[in-house]
């Protein structure tokens, strides 16, 4: 029995936490004790008040070729509403990464295949290197899409666009993911984009940032919907310290030091 951490945790002084999938012989795949690592790490996650940013990248070749496909096929050996419990749960455990109150990003570093790529997709910004292969080619092992795809690719790139990929099943180049909106373009090594981007958010001041992330969580509002939210988020701004900071900082014409307060 293997003792490898299937995930790395790498915390950074500047507050961003680096989440590493550590399989890269087998393509990073979402194995139960990887599940279990992944939920355990983003309850800790969630409870940090320093925290100000988290990326998601994998070793090797792939960012993460989804679900153990032997574990999955286990699934069709129990009656529905076992299978159904269980999927759900299996979802409801990765997808928390949309939970976590600050930014998170994706450095999609290779392959993100199936639920790999739902797992990029759940994250608030993605970036992606040319050579990289994305898809969900669900329907092409006689499988309906799981784990939010049909939402979370559709917000991405449109219904359009989401009904083409998920119907045939096809595979996309890194480039025509950044072509066609799935994520942003990136060279190698992408981790360092993600890092610079990351590095970024957590020098902006904490308290807004989250509530920026709040206003963003369903996509794109309606402008109805963001000016009842900033008319009540923007003034809850202004009573904090790191407003003020801010201010004193930009007359003095220095870098503010935001602290989350």
């Amino acid at each position: 029995m293997s003792t490898v951490d299937p995930l790395r945790v790498d915390r950074r002084a500047d507050g961003v936490a680096v989440l590493t999938f550590t399989n890269p012989d087998k393509r990073n795949p979402m194995t139960p004790a990887l599940t279990e690592r992944w939920a355990a790490t983003l309850r800790e996650l969630r409870g940090d008040r320093d925290l100000r940013a988290v990326v998601v990248t994998g070793q090797g070749p792939a960012f993460c070729s989804g679900a153990d496909l032997g574990e999955l096929g286990g699934t069709g050996e129990a009656d529905l509403i076992t299978a159904r419990t269980g999927l759900a749960e299996f979802y409801r455990t990765w997808l928390t990464i949309r939970d976590l109150p600050v930014p998170t990003v994706a450095a999609v570093n290779g392959h993100a295949i199936g639920a790999g790529l739902a797992v990029a997709l759940a994250c608030d910004l993605r970036y992606v290197v040319p050579g990289a292969k994305l898809g969900a080619p669900f329907v092409n092992l006689g499988l309906h899409p799981g784990m939010a795809t049909t939402a979370l690719l559709a917000e991405a790139v449109g219904v359009q666009r989401a009904r083409e990929l998920l119907f045939t099943g096809r595979l996309v180049s890194g480039a025509e993911a950044a072509e066609i909106g799935i994520a942003l373009a990136s060279e190698e090594p992408v981790l360092d984009t993600a890092l610079h981007t990351a590095s970024r958010i957590a020098a902006a001041a904490p308290i807004a940032v989250r509530l920026t992330k709040t206003a963003l969580a369903e996509g794109r509002p309606t402008v109805t919907q963001a000016l009842a939210w900033e008319a009540l988020a923007q003034p809850v701004t202004t009573r904090t310290e790191d407003f003020r900071e801010g201010v004193d900082a930009r007359i003095a014409r220095r870098t503010p030091r935001f602290l989350g307060r």
